[in-house]
């Protein structure tokens, strides 16, 4: 029989809960505050059946533009044919925990905020860009002998009778 296309084929494995992650939900799942404009990862839970996303967005990262109680409306691009849409999607909590995508970036942020007052204080100007990483220095190489190398002298008529 040919396979089914319904709303959930093919994710025995997808929606499948962990090793050791069996069980009851924590509370912090409940308990945590999403705010709007804040980068959430869609993470289908497969024990919670209610408010699931379509297996398409198990896995992608969007942003937050709507709260209610118990789901949150994110906002995730999906490509279609040659575009990308802007597809909005209501999910429940369960199956969404926040992102670390912009974690370097704050800490990048707030490491250049310090160095910009240090530097305001010693009253220096600084750029804080991010450059890339140049080639590496040059070196000598010291304690080494030379040894010559070279090829011994192919012998046609021994390799002839020879052989193998």
């Amino acid at each position: 029989m040919p396979a089914g296309h319904g709303l959930r084929s093919r994710t025995r494995d997808l929606f499948a809960r962990p090793f050791r992650k069996k069980g009851y939900i924590p509370l912090t799942t409940y308990l945590r505050t999403y705010k709007i404009g804040d980068y959430v990862d869609v993470k289908v839970n497969g024990a919670v059946h209610k408010g699931m996303p379509h297996k398409f967005y198990h896995g992608r990262t969007g942003r937050v533009w709507n709260v209610t109680k118990r789901a949150i409306g994110v906002e995730i691009n999906k490509q279609v044919n040659g575009r990308i849409i802007r597809k909005r999607i209501h999910v429940r909590v369960e199956h969404v925990q926040p992102s670390r995508c912009t974690e370097e970036f704050r800490l990048r942020k707030a490491k250049n905020d310090l160095l910009k007052a240090d530097a305001k204080a010693r009253g220096e100007v600084i750029s804080t860009k991010r450059q890339p990483e140049g080639p590496k220095p040059g070196f000598m190489v010291e304690g080494t002998t030379l040894e010559t190398v070279t090829p011994i002298p192919y012998d046609v008529v021994n390799d002839l009778k020879g052989g193998y």
